[in-house]
């Protein structure tokens, strides 16, 4: 019975004068994830509100998965839009509505009404009183919870009146785009993908860098990337993928250095390559899935070593969530069956035995200078080399 939805969104209504433009922002992201969705679907916006119409036939159930994804949407309703045509008009829409909605049984109930055309000749609280009553007279079975109620009836009197009883969650945030563009580091890990998901949620477009390693790391550990970067982009929009292949520098680094700083040593070569596709691809900042203490190169001690190579900022969404907290938000956005496929990444086959926990940058520093005969050359060679992917 529904072919119109009412979009309601959070902070974006505190914006003040940038308002309009995040409004804006969301309807073009709203537009963006109905594409694929079987129908035809008008977004527009009236008076703090943003609507989606479909055309008669459409797939609802796509359409109100897509809605699920837009960062910036708190909540949808799917309503009946109908003409204002004065409150006789309006008690047959409102006993139609319910007729076509309720369930079998006895049901609590509340109208709450809100009139933004004061043209209207009844206030808001004649208007509930009145659809009360004669929404008892209609069905008996009914009875009036102001408290605590079954059905929350709203109805909104505008220049068209929508009704509608329920309010689907959406994620929040922000629409996708008005916050800048950052590079996400993405391995085959539960954390990374987390990571880019809750750095999209603020309104950042991402891209993304991954790091190969073959032969060590095989073509499905790297589809298994892709596969995640696809499922991110459900909510983000397009991701240009780099698949950086850093075995030579890995190799490298692990023939020339302590073998208790490889992975701080190799974190930090992963930044500089990161940082030099940020440049390229406009972003203004890294995003990492690192949370304090997880593992040997997350202490306090190694993510300063690791910032120590990088002019941009970097951003790590995870920073204080433990791991059972980062895993159920994995699950809610569906990549933890995914990351948790056995593929290897670059960042699991070479570990040291016993990592060093608590790095100096001094001593890290004096360590890559064991590495100034080749480093640049393969550096270079693994930038030039790097195969990007749209993944969408």
């Amino acid at each position: 019975m529904y072919t119109s939805f009412l979009i309601k969104y959070g902070e974006i209504g505190i914006k003040g004068k940038n308002r309009r433009m995040f409004e804006q922002a969301l309807m073009d992201q709203i537009r963006f994830a109905l594409k694929p969705v079987d129908g035809t679907f008008a977004v527009t916006y009236e008076q703090g509100r943003v609507y989606v119409n479909a055309s008669d036939e459409f797939d609802y159930d796509g359409a109100l998965d897509a809605l699920k994804k837009v960062f910036g949407i708190v909540g949808i309703c799917p309503m009946v839009q109908v003409e204002e045509n004065g409150i006789e008009k309006l008690i047959e829409d409102v006993i139609q509505y319910l007729k076509d909605t309720l369930t079998e049984g006895k049901h609590t109930f509340k109208v709450d009404t809100k009139r933004a055309n004061k043209a209207f000749p009844m206030n808001s609280q004649e208007i509930n009183m009145l659809l009360g009553e004669k929404i008892l007279d209609a069905f008996p079975d009914l009875s009036v919870d102001v408290h605590d109620p079954e059905i929350m009836l709203h109805v909104e009197i505008r220049t068209h009146v929508n009704i509608f009883s329920e309010i689907i969650p959406g994620p929040g945030g922000m629409p996708v785009g008005t916050n800048g563009r950052a590079m996400l580091l993405l391995s085959g890990g539960i954390d990374s993908p987390v990571a880019g998901y809750m750095i999209a949620k603020r309104g950042v477009a991402i891209d993304a860098v991954y790091f190969h390693a073959p032969p060590y790391t095989s073509e499905r550990a790297k589809n298994k990337v892709v596969d995640l970067a696809r499922i991110i982009s459900r909510y983000c929009g397009p991701i240009r993928l780099h698949v950086v292949n850093f075995t030579d520098i890995q190799m490298y680094i692990y023939e020339t250095c302590p073998h208790d700083e490889l992975t701080i040593i190799m974190r930090r070569y992963m930044m500089r390559i990161a940082e030099e596709f940020a440049a390229q691809d406009g972003s203004l900042g890294l995003v990492t899935g690192e949370s304090i203490g997880q593992v040997a190169s997350q202490t306090m001690q190694s993510l300063a070593c690791t910032n120590d190579v990088c002019t941009l900022p970097v951003y790590r969404p995870l920073i204080g969530f433990d791991k059972q907290e980062i895993v159920k938000v994995s699950e809610d956005i569906d990549t933890y069956e995914t990351s948790i496929l056995p593929y290897e990444d670059c960042c699991t086959i070479f570990v040291a035995k016993h990592p060093v926990t608590k790095p100096r940058v001094d001593r890290i520093r004096k360590s890559e200078l064991k590495l100034a005969e080749k480093i640049d050359e393969l550096y270079r060679t693994a930038v030039d080399t790097a195969e990007t992917i749209l993944v969408k």
